[in-house]
């Protein structure tokens, strides 16, 4: 998922890095996931992004933030970037960039839209499309630390074919004990799907999610109007709104 790119109050240790692209795969027709080698890379928490800066030969450079897909997993860093058309950043990281390519990082950034693996509170998980990108870092989390929360997670998507990670999910909504794995589909839903394409509503978050009663950690990741969309309807429903963390990302990122 792709953000505008943060400036200022930039921690110290927000220095620029070398990255260098160790693997790619692709997770849709427009999507990709690179993986990067990041010497001295400091560590992350899920949930958090990076910015990303190209610089062209003639000296021009231009920078986007990207969410970060995995896990700490030592010098490795994984995004997943949607390609978009017209962008300055993105056609480059899907269609040039090659393996043993160098290009500039900084991060981690973002200390709020973050899960721990200690807190064992149920988590609600809604994403929106690239949306996705972070809350899977957080799915992928805790299987690594072996966390006994309970996730449940929402996932509206244009259609089956626009859905990130689709095997892995499926894998581990079937082996991972205490994750569930909801579908919305707003513009056409797999063959036999019981329900017509639709924007994601309050019966979904309402059969899809946690009561506000077992006051889970709730995280929202899309579009802006999708995250604010959805934030409403958790708070409609009685969810407290200081358990509900939103990440959102505009025009410029998608």
């Amino acid at each position: 998922m792709a953000r505008a790119a943060v400036s200022g109050g930039l921690s110290p240790r927000l220095v620029w890095r070398a990255a260098r692209l160790v693997e790619f795969r692709d997770e849709t027709p427009s999507a990709r996931t690179l993986v990067f080698d990041v010497p001295d890379w400091p560590g992350h928490l899920p949930g958090q992004h990076v910015d990303v800066r190209l610089t062209a030969e003639d000296g021009y450079s231009t920078e986007r933030s990207y969410s970060i897909a995995t896990p700490a997993d030592g010098t490795r860093v994984a995004l997943t970037v949607q390609l978009v058309e017209d962008g300055e950043v993105s056609p480059y990281l899907i269609e040039t960039l090659s393996v043993g390519d160098v290009i500039e990082l900084r991060g981690p950034v973002g200390g709020w839209f973050v899960w721990r693996s200690a807190d064992p509170a149920p988590v609600l998980l809604i994403g929106g499309g690239s949306g996705i990108v972070p809350l899977m870092a957080m799915i992928r989390a805790r299987r690594a630390a072996g966390s006994k929360a309970l996730f449940r997670l929402i996932y509206s998507s244009r259609t089956p074919e626009d859905r990130y990670y689709a095997d892995e999910l499926r894998t581990r909504a079937r082996d991972d004990f205490g994750l569930d794995v909801s579908y919305v589909y707003t513009r056409k839903t797999p063959e036999g799907w019981p329900l017509p394409p639709r924007r994601l509503g309050v019966a979904d978050v309402n059969n899809g999610g946690w009561p506000p009663d077992f006051q889970p950690a709730c995280f929202v990741c899309g579009p802006t109007g999708f995250v604010e969309a959805v934030a409403d309807i958790l708070i409609a429903l009685g969810h407290d709104a200081r358990r509900v963390k939103t990440e959102r990302f505009g025009p410029s990122g998608t």
